[in-house]
């Protein structure tokens, strides 16, 4: 409930001072009883983006809401919290342009289930969706994941490359059904780097970037019926850093460079990448 108001406000469907529905609205709207409603409104005042949150009047957006979340005091959120609110935003523009940079893109398809269910369910939908992603490529030796004791390499790689191409898949396939569905123009490109990404990035219609961390952690998996111990990253679960043009001249050079830094990397040293075994 707080990530779906959250979105509202940051979207500006909830402008900056104006009056929240009331708790029993949200209530009735969200099925769950008052006291759920006044916690969500508590993190959402916690976090900058509502004044006035109390049990009588109803409460009010900040007047600067997107201070709170992209401001440098702004708290990271892991990127199954973080990124979903901020793609459905950047899917209310007319030409939505999501660049993103990871190790695969099961992050980037979470989070953009829901902008698809609202175009799907009839809400206000962009005319043109632009998405460029770099993903390591097939022919490189990764950082990780690898097994920890350096034997059954071949599996472990394996392992990612179908997880790699199976999502990107489902990406290119869901975005381009819209072409037909909606009549919306739709462009979905992927190219390979020659290393193993550190970081991931999301960069959203030219105004944001939203940064985070690759944790490298030992961890077991299974591998045909037999447990590995590998060295991985849960992308999912990596704290996402948001930086938004406008917001103050570390945010908007930050937004800046990493659109330099993505392009450079798009236009040199990636080459293409098909999404087959």
């Amino acid at each position: 409930m707080a990530e779906e108001l959250r979105a509202r406000i940051t979207s500006k469907a909830l402008k900056p001072g104006q009056r929240m529905p009331t708790q029993a609205r949200l209530a009735e709207e969200f099925g769950v009883e008052r006291g759920v409603v006044r916690q969500a409104l508590r993190l959402l005042q916690e976090d900058g983006l509502l004044t006035n949150v109390s049990k009588g009047s109803p409460a009010t957006v900040a007047s600067f809401p997107g201070r709170a979340l992209t401001g440098p005091t702004a708290p990271p959120l892991p990127t199954t919290v973080g990124l979903a609110p901020r793609i459905t935003a950047a899917f209310r523009a007319p030409h939505v342009e999501i660049d993103a940079l990871c190790l695969t893109s099961v992050s980037l398809n979470l989070a953009i289930g829901e902008p698809l269910r609202q175009i799907h369910a009839g809400q206000p939908k962009p005319a043109k969706i632009d998405i460029r992603v770099l993903l390591p490529s097939r022919n490189i030796d990764l950082a990780f994941p690898v097994p920890v004791a350096g034997s059954d390499g071949d599996q472990v790689h394996e392992r990612w490359l179908a997880m790699r191409n199976a999502q990107g898949q489902v990406l290119q396939h869901n975005l381009l059904a819209l072409r037909s569905t909606h009549g919306i123009d739709v462009t979905v490109s992927f190219r390979a780097l020659p290393f193993t990404p550190p970081v991931k990035l999301y960069l959203l219609n030219g105004a944001e970037a939203l940064f985070a961390y690759y944790r490298v952690a030992r961890r077991e998996a299974e591998i045909d019926h037999e447990p590995l111990e590998m060295y991985d990253a849960q992308g999912t679960q990596s704290m996402l850093f948001s930086f938004a043009q406008g917001a103050g001249l570390r945010d908007t050079t930050f937004v800046e460079q990493s659109h330099l830094w993505f392009n450079a990397l798009w236009e040199t040293i990636s080459s293409e990448l098909v999404l087959t075994s």
